[in-house]
C-alpha cells in the first residue's frame, strides 16, 4: 500500500491548507483513499475548498499521529472524473459513503501528484517518506 496513504490514515484527522486570494485556509479532513497506486482526497464542489483548488492546485496537509509524530505533505490536487475513482473513495473505510453517492453531482475526488511527504518527531530526525 501506499505509504503516504497509511501515514494518513494513521492520523485519523489532518489538514488540508490552501489559499484564498492572499489568505490561507485550513480544514479538517478525513477521508483519503489509494487508487491505482495513487493517494486520493475528496470533496464536493459546492465547497469553498473546491473553488480555492480550482484556482490554485498546491496544497499543504498536516495530520498528527497517535504516537506524537506528525506528517506534512506538499502536492498538487488534481480532479480526477472517473466514477471508478469515486467509487473507490466510497468504499474506503474512511470514505464519505454517507454523505455522497458516484453520480450525484457534487462529489468530487482528487488525486495528489508530486507528493513529498516528511514524517516529523520531537526525538528523532526528520524522515521521508516515498509513497
Amino acid at each position: 500500500m501506499n505509504k503516504i496513504v497509511q501515514e494518513l490514515k494513521a492520523t485519523g484527522v489532518f489538514y488540508i491548507a490552501t489559499e484564498d486570494g492572499d489568505q490561507p485556509r485550513v480544514r479538517p479532513f478525513s477521508s483519503v483513499t489509494e487508487f491505482e497506486g495513487n493517494l486520493y482526497l475528496c470533496s464536493n464542489n459546492t465547497k469553498d475548498f473546491y473553488k480555492q483548488v480550482v484556482q490554485n492546485q498546491k496544497v499543504e496537509i498536516c495530520g498528527m499521529g497517535k504516537e506524537g509524530t506528525w506528517v506534512r505533505i506538499t502536492g498538487k490536487l488534481f480532479r480526477d472524473d472517473r466514477d471508478e475513482a469515486r467509487a473507490a473513495m466510497l468504499a474506503d473505510p474512511t470514505g464519505p459513503s454517507q454523505m455522497y453517492k458516484v453520480g450525484d453531482g457534487i462529489f468530487e475526488v482528487f488525486r495528489v501528484d508530486d507528493a513529498v511527504c516528511t514524517k516529523y518527531s520531537m526525538t528523532a530526525a526528520p524522515e521521508k517518506i516515498e509513497a
